[in-house]
């Protein structure tokens, strides 16, 4: 009986092979995929066990999900955030990034959370949260600055330059944001020598100009010659409540003596008694106007002012501590009557 074998070199043989090999193909990798979703699924919600805590204040075991309840709970979120309740807008999120499927909006939840945990002073929760967006979106901008602002805040200053290695890459200009590390990581050494750390101080000033009011603060800390040598006369009104408040121990009577502002302003604190109007700043020339008409119960009180979202605290800040930015701190004085004692320093 004769065998009869398959024509290997009949052209509709070969299609259909490669026809097969490619069904074979797309299933094994549908297959694949479907697994490493799983997988994924597997990992966030182990993930997210870790933040389903105590600090959680909203039971949602029981609550069920509908997608139209993702913009509502987003938006309930963000108010709890923006009025402090912190843990009950870290409740939705988690809730909210366990529930829906979309894998972009998971991340934005995230990123969320990770701000939440931030602005609630978990720093540790936030870094891991940030640390997975990462892991998942590297080339993520926003996160990758959030995270370098946890490590400040940690003090760990080593970790916090890793983090604008891949801004930098990515074309952001971190020039500003280097020297500012490098200002926070030499204020926080408590081992290296006064005179060094001024030196460096110095050489940070020259290079970072925006970093004056925190460096002449720092400088005063720590030597108040230098300080006073280092102060530039056309930016007084950026120091206008560090000077107010300085003791007189800390003046330097010489160099106030030859600035027609910086005779105004102590003059109407009090500390001098030869009567000068002229400084160009409005409150200082009211205050020192009413001393010289027999009038010395003025004093200076102090807000300060985000230029980027806005908001006023009554201390000062070197990163806001509402949208976290750089050099957008705005001195803002008022007139008020002084109460008995308000000749301390800021320090």
């Amino acid at each position: 009986m004769e065998t009869i074998l398959p024509a290997y070199d009949d052209p509709l043989f070969s299609i259909m092979l490669i026809v097969v090999i490619f069904l074979m193909i797309a299933i094994l990798t549908y297959g694949w995929g479907l697994r490493k979703h799983q997988k994924e699924e597997g990992n966030l919600l182990k993930f997210l066990e870790k933040f389903d805590t105590v600090e959680c204040a909203l039971d949602t075991e029981e609550m069920a999900f509908e997608a139209s309840m993702t913009k509502p709970l987003t938006l309930l979120a963000k108010a709890f955030e923006n009025a402090g309740e912190y843990p009950k807008a870290i409740s939705i999120y988690v809730y909210l990034i366990k529930h829906i499927p979309s894998d972009s909006d998971r991340l934005e939840l995230m990123e969320r959370l990770g701000s939440t945990y931030l602005h609630a002073g978990f720093l540790l929760r936030s870094q891991h949260i940030y640390t997975e967006i990462l892991r998942k979106k590297p080339h993520n901008t926003k996160v990758l600055y959030a995270l370098g602002i946890v490590y400040e805040m940690m003090q760990e200053y080593d970790k916090a330059r890793e983090t604008l290695v891949p801004l930098k890459t990515l074309g952001e200009n971190i020039a500003s944001l280097e020297k500012f590390v490098d200002f926070s990581e030499l204020l926080h050494n408590k081992t290296l020598n006064p005179q060094i750390k001024i030196a460096k101080l110095q050489a940070i000033l020259q290079k970072e100009p925006a970093l004056y009011r925190h460096i002449i603060a720092a400088l005063l800390q720590l030597d108040t010659k230098s300080a006073w040598k280092t102060m530039d006369p056309l930016r007084t009104q950026e120091l206008l409540d560090i000077l107010w408040y300085l003791p007189l121990s800390q003046l330097d009577l010489d160099i106030i003596a030859s600035d027609q502002q910086l005779k105004t302003l102590y003059y109407a604190k009090g500390y001098l008694q030869e009567a000068v109007v002229e400084s160009g700043i409005f409150s200082v020339d009211m205050l020192a106007s009413a001393k010289q008409n027999g009038f010395s119960e003025g004093d200076l009180h102090f807000s300060y002012l985000c230029q980027k979202c806005k908001q006023h605290f009554p201390i000062s800040f070197k990163r806001c501590p509402s949208c976290m930015a750089l050099y957008s701190l705005k001195v803002e004085e008022s007139i008020a009557k002084s109460s008995p004692k308000t000749d301390y320093s800021l320090f």
